[in-house]
């Protein structure tokens, strides 16, 4: 299509980056609310929507660019392939709807805030398209900060209060200690050459030892973005924080530049690949996984909840990833393949599910002012058409068919029950125990999503507030239609899905399931072999339809002029109320009991005797005291023993000059 007008998908791709710098500029200029919000977030869309395109016309092919910018003889290298060509067609899908949220989210927005955080918002969006484009580390590291210094400033919109300050400073100190260990990992990839471009990377050997230090280097570096156990600590405190179309662009989007990171790596730069990388990323992505949805499912804010859901969702694709570098070392290359298509698929789902679950969030959020769980309750009587939305997305967050989140999972399990026959032992026993914990994450995240959707929308409203509570404006339904149809497309064409897939897996595994996923044409789908599994979404979706639609013409039809309505049997209680309902803690009850062990819980519960009786709890993360405390504390030991040096004698820091001059001699020397 881009041909036709002399340009490769690349030069678009730039072209909707600088499109994109342009409107951050115009929307600072301008300092009009409702102008910004209807004119600039719209036109962003439309970038997405060109973006989405270029990068769908790009997977099939190499295209690659150098600009005249960077330092002296070491300009910005820029390469289009499969691998980044896939995730920016997920940056530019995403994003189309969250935009169109935003034009309706902020258009109450104080004109000077809005104005700054549109050119944050445009700044994001360009740094994470030229994360995926830079072919050399030193383009690479400078989008990586920039997307990590623009995402901070989204996040800390609210600046005034402490909470969303502290939760900034720490999502920025964690940034930028995994950026640290990224750039470690470059340097040892680069092998002492000089040459920091990809394309000497990859043509660099470098011994087992070394490329295993590369490879934890950038699995710790990126796990920090992503919300890998155990640098997860920033993303329930920064999501929260953040306003709820950042929040959806920093899960459904940015947490997915950590993911590209750890693939690039381990099976594009790196010339060899190691059975245990696969197995420790397999390990930590299962106990990220379950610590997500164990966390989630005590959750009472809401967006916490959705937070803790993706480091979930995180674990199942890091999963995923240490699945495929198993199989890709033993020569596996079909099973690979089928791992690898598994994750990608998921990234992708993720992208729609978790955006389209923020999103609904924000329409909350305005609407009620509230984020805790214990004040909701009947708002699908206040918000009938965010629920039906929200439904969608429920539903394919817990992983039900025929919708998205069902078809990537059932793709892992099937990688994982056609794994048997590993040449090792030990991996032989934990791959069964693997599928079995995945088993267990999903069935759990399938309670969160009834938590979530049952006590915010069902029942009766249990704070006086929600009776003010008005349904999602038309920018958030018609940007939230925009994930809804992804979450739909995405569950209903599948084999069209992996058939775009296919130019990823040949890249990094040499091998495709298009062959065997769409040998039955697009209406079924066979991983690997008809005869071993198959699956056909739009056969079961019209088996639901068609099953629903014959019961309620037979209900009609055998009880009409039978019916008789009347106020619902409440076992012989008439005057029953909200309090009477089950509550966000009252769901998580048994999984706090069950896995207290493994959580730090402070409940405050009143005497016999209390005429007015509090109950209170809650759910901390052990893993803070375990780690980061101890951090904390050593920091302040040696910034008090620093803080001695700093007499204000001019002739000590003369001194100390002097010293360091001395010790640099001697080591030249």
């Amino acid at each position: 299509m881009f041909d036709q007008f002399g340009m490769l998908p690349i030069d678009v791709v730039l072209g909707v980056v600088v499109f994109w710098l342009v409107l951050g500029m115009a929307g600072l200029a301008l300092q009009n609310s409702r102008l910004i919000a209807q004119f600039i977030f719209p036109l962003s869309a439309i970038g997405s929507l060109v973006l989405a395109g270029a990068a769908l016309a790009g997977l099939g092919e190499v295209s690659t660019a150098i600009l005249p910018l960077g330092l002296p003889d070491l300009p910005f290298h820029l390469r289009l392939d499969a691998l980044s060509a896939f995730f920016i067609l997920l940056l530019g899908a995403a994003s189309i709807g969250i935009a169109l949220f935003s034009a309706g989210y902020f258009r109450r927005m104080v004109a000077a805030e809005l104005s700054l955080l549109c050119l944050e918002y445009h700044i994001f969006l360009a740094s994470m398209a030229l994360v995926f484009l830079a072919d050399d580390a030193y383009m690479f590291m400078v989008a990586w900060e920039s997307m990590a210094l623009s995402s901070y400033f989204l996040v800390t919109t609210d600046h005034n209060q402490p909470d969303v300050r502290r939760a900034g400073f720490l999502y920025l100190l964690i940034a930028h200690v995994g950026a640290i260990a990224i750039l470690m990992s470059f340097g040892v990839m680069q092998s002492g050459h000089g040459d920091y471009t990809f394309s000497a990377m990859r043509h660099t050997h470098l011994s087992d030892f070394w490329a295993s230090i590369a490879f934890l280097l950038a699995l710790f570096g990126f796990g920090a973005k992503a919300g890998i156990l155990p640098m997860h600590a920033w993303l329930p405190e920064a999501h929260p924080a953040a306003p709820s179309p950042v929040s959806a662009m920093m899960s459904g989007i940015m947490l997915k530049t950590a993911i590209y990171g750890i693939l690039r790596v381990s099976l594009d730069l790196l010339d060899t690949q190691l059975w245990w990388w696969g197995a420790f990323a397999l390990a930590l992505g299962l106990i990220t996984a379950l610590f997500g949805v164990i966390f989630a499912a005590v959750q009472v804010d809401m967006k916490r909840l959705l937070a803790y859901s993706s480091i979930e969702n995180i674990g199942i694709i890091l999963v995923g990833i240490g699945l495929t570098l198993i199989f890709h070392a033993f020569h596996k290359e079909a099973l690979a393949a089928l791992a690898l298509t598994a994750t990608l698929y998921h990234a992708l789902n993720h992208a729609f599910m978790k955006s389209l679950l923020f999103l609904g969030t924000g329409s909350i959020l305005h609407a009620t002012g509230e984020r805790h769980l214990g004040k909701f309750g009947g708002l699908i009587h206040k918000m009938p058409k965010l629920a039906i939305l929200m439904l969608v997305g429920i539903l394919a967050m817990a992983g039900l068919p025929p919708l998205n989140g069902f078809v990537s999972e059932w793709l892992l399990l099937q990688a994982f029950l056609l794994s048997p026959g590993l040449p090792h032992p030990y991996l032989n026993m934990l791959v069964p125990v693997a599928a079995a914990a995945l088993a267990l994450a999903a069935a759990l995240a399938g309670f969160v999503m009834v938590k979530f959707y049952g006590v915010i929308f069902l029942g009766q409203p249990r704070d006086t507030t929600l009776a003010h509570a008005h349904d999602a404006g038309l920018w958030e339904r018609i940007g939230m239609i925009c994930m809804v149809i992804g979450c739909i497309a995405l569950g209903i064409f599948p084999a069209f899905v992996i058939l775009h897939l296919d130019f990823v897996t040949e890249m990094l595994v040499h091998h495709s399931l298009g062959s065997s996923a769409a040998q039955t044409g697009w209406l079924l789908l066979t991983p690997i072999q008809a005869e071993r599994a198959s699956y056909g979404p739009l056969v079961l979706l019209l088996i639901i339809g068609g099953g629903s639609l014959i019961t309620v013409l037979l209900v009609k039809k055998l009880y009409h002029g039978r019916l008789r309505r009347g106020p619902a049997w409440d076992c012989g209680f008439p005057a029953q109320t909200a309090r009477m309902q089950d509550t966000a803690e009252g769901f998580g009850q048994p999984i706090r009991q069950i896995f207290e062990w493994f959580m730090d819980v402070v409940r405050q519960v009143p005497s016999p005797f209390d005429l007015h009786p509090h109950y209170h709890g809650e759910t901390h993360d052990r893993l803070w005291n375990l780690f980061y405390v101890p951090i904390k504390r050593v920091n302040e030991i040696i910034g008090n023993q620093v803080g001695k040096l700093q007499h204000g004698r001019i002739h000590m820091y003369l001194l100390y000059s002097f010293l360091t001059l001395l010790a640099l001699l001697a080591f030249i020397q």
